[in-house]
């Protein structure tokens, strides 16, 4: 939605005009200096009662003045500290975080948009939050390099390839039919739902040190042979699907979409999961990304579900973890930046200078060495070191030493990212997490594994 009052964001902004000023000029030429200065002291306190009184609010010397803060809803785990301080450094303008559950931003998203100017929401929560017409389509025109944004979201596709897409897979929620739809379009438009922050193809990490032989398959997850070792991520929509490969690799069922199960299926993988926990396969099931950085780094742990950032983690912290790619594939995941319909003005065009700032290579750089991925490729390209670009993205053995954002080594030269390059990993996707028809169900049953 393009508010009429919104200023294009790439003008220039209005040149500062001072009231004094402004007004002392027109009167100027008829009064001698020393009566000026009596009128100059006069019209200072007439303007301060004026703005006391409201009169002249809203006026454009006022809005000059006025810095722009940008409220920033999202989890925290996407919610850098660096990110925020780099762009107030590059624009003037401040990010002011406000972090949350996974679930509470979709709540709020739906039940408060006007306590946010800016989403950063997973895309499997679009379902719930675009029939309520609380965020706005993302005109492609406002962002400089919608075009570059890669065809995995835009087609569904890597390189022509297809890519699994059982789950909410972007592509199916990409698209608005109009600046206030509510309704998905079935394809590519000027209006976007999100535009793409970051993403990644979730599998198991494991601790290589003390499991001690390859580990290939999902399965391995409630192999009784790691009984009290091993954990899963206890967030229902996604350890679900977690579960559900494990099902699959188990040759238990084959699942006609995982991300959209019926009450049967969802009864199956739950009955499975359950049978596990009473024989005691599971140390812990962990809610928090720094939970499961510490189960794994203790040893508590030696194969469970994992973030890639929580790999990297561990592994600053000297400790051997692998990302594990598994030989059914990936679970997927993606976020993006929305807006709230409500925004308007100057709001407005400091958010799409954020997104745009944010798609311009820096933070898609900053994100790339933390292992996710960034929506723009060729942007993040030049912000990155080419020995860089070569291990995180095209598969090939570090040249120096790889360096975390805060300047700790991840790994060594000579070693090769896990899971191989770009198009290995993502291409190999089987499934995005999502948000299934029968959802309450499925928390209900959920739960009922949780409590046993």
């Amino acid at each position: 939605m393009t508010h009429p009052a919104a200023a294009d964001p790439t003008a220039p902004p209005i040149p500062f005009r001072h009231p004094e000023k402004t007004m002392t000029d027109s009167t100027s030429a008829a009064h001698s200096p020393a009566d000026n200065g009596n009128l100059q002291a006069t019209r200072r306190r007439l303007l301060k009662t004026a703005a006391a009184a409201g009169v002249i609010t809203g006026a454009p010397w006022v809005h000059a003045q006025e810095k722009i803060v940008l409220r920033y809803l999202g989890t925290a785990v996407n919610q850098d500290k660096a990110i925020a301080e780099k762009f107030k450094a590059d624009t003037g303008i401040e990010i002011q975080y406000i972090p949350v559950t996974t679930d509470d931003v979709t709540k709020r998203a739906v039940t408060a948009p006007n306590s946010f100017d800016l989403i950063d929401t997973e895309y499997f929560s679009l379902k719930k939050i675009i029939p309520t017409g609380n965020l706005m389509g993302m005109d492609t025109k406002k962002i400089k390099n919608a075009d570059k944004i890669t065809t995995l979201f835009t087609k569904g596709e890597l390189n022509g390839k297809k890519v699994g897409d059982q789950g909410t897979a972007p592509k199916k929620v990409m698209f608005l039919e109009g600046a206030k739809s509510k309704a998905f379009a079935k394809t590519p438009t000027q209006f976007m739902t999100l535009i793409p922050t970051v993403y990644n193809a979730d599998t198991l990490g494991i601790r290589p040190d003390l499991i001690k032989r390859p580990i290939e398959s999902w399965k391995e997850l409630l192999n009784p042979e790691f009984k009290g070792k091993a954990s899963i991520l206890n967030i229902p929509s996604i350890g679900i699907m977690d579960a559900a490969m494990v099902v699959e690799a188990l040759g238990l069922y084959k699942y006609p979409d995982k991300g959209n199960m019926t009450k049967k299926e969802i009864d199956l993988t739950i009955k499975t999961l359950i049978e596990a926990k009473k024989a005691g396969q599971f140390r812990a099931l962990w809610k928090d990304f720094n939970e499961s950085v510490n189960l794994m780094a203790s040893g508590e742990v030696v194969i469970q579900s994992m973030w890639s950032p929580a790999i990297t983690k561990v592994r600053s912290q000297g400790i051997a973890c692998t990302y594990q790619p598994l030989k059914e594939g990936y679970r997927a995941w993606a976020a993006g930046f929305g807006l709230p319909s409500t925004l308007s003005g100057r709001k407005l065009d400091g958010a799409y200078q954020f997104v745009n700032w944010f798609l311009d290579g820096w933070a898609g750089a900053y994100l790339n060495r933390q292992g996710y991925y960034s929506a723009v490729l060729e942007t993040a390209k030049s912000k990155m070191e080419a020995y860089e670009w070569a291990y995180w993205m095209e598969g090939k053995p570090a040249e120096k030493d790889i360096k975390a954002p805060d300047g700790s080594t991840l790994e060594k030269a000579g070693k090769v990212r896990d899971g191989g390059s770009y198009e290995q990993r993502l291409g190999s996707i089987a499934c995005w997490n999502a948000v299934m028809d029968e959802n309450e169900y499925m928390v209900k049953k959920w739960n009922e594994f949780v409590a046993a």
